[in-house]
Parts: structure tokens; sequence; C-alpha cells
């Protein structure tokens, strides 16, 4: 078993072991209810953790994958209502005129 990465929270653990899972990873979280004992142990001791379970000789294909996930670039457009819209949203927060194609 390896650590890949240490999650802020076990919503953003679980898209992270899903998304390597789709791509043919044997990966777990691990740590799931740690982060009540926050205070009794140190914080950074308490958040959930991404493991890769048996494929260490993927190891860097898995870390390349979930760096590209992590730094996945976000799209950006300007609304005819003048509002910079950024992000994954499909339509302007300041109209609701949907994206333009």
């Amino acid at each position: 078993m390896l650590r890949l990465a240490r999650a802020p929270n076990i919503a953003i653990a679980t898209l992270w072991v899903d998304m390597l899972r789709q791509a043919g990873f044997d990966a777990a979280m691990q740590r799931y209810f740690l982060g009540s004992a926050a205070g009794e142990l140190p914080p950074g001791e308490c958040l959930p953790e991404v493991w890769l379970m048996a494929d260490d000789e993927r190891e860097a294909e898995a870390r390349a994958l979930l760096d590209a996930f992590l730094h996945m670039p976000q799209r950006r457009w300007r609304c005819v209502c003048g509002e910079l819209v950024e992000g994954g949203f499909e339509q302007c927060w300041r109209c609701g005129t949907p994206r333009p194609e």
C-alpha cells in the first residue's frame, strides 16, 4: 500500500478515489472518521487519505492523474451583461443567461 495524498475532507477524498478507480487503479480512502479526534490528535494527522492499494509500479501514473485532476484548467467567459463567469458554470449568476457555445 502507498499513500498518494491527504484530502481536506471526506467528500474530496471520495471524489479522488472514485476518479482513480475509474482510471483502473485499486484505490481506497483511509481515516474516514478520524476528523472527530482533531484536538486530541494534531489536525493534520486527522485528514482523510487516498491510498493506492496494490499497483506500486503504477505510482507515477496515479500521481500524474491526480495532479492533472487537481490542476484542471477552468473555463472563463464573459456574459452579454458584462459579468466575467469563471469555473464550470453553464449560466451567468448575475442575469441567468446560458453560456454561449
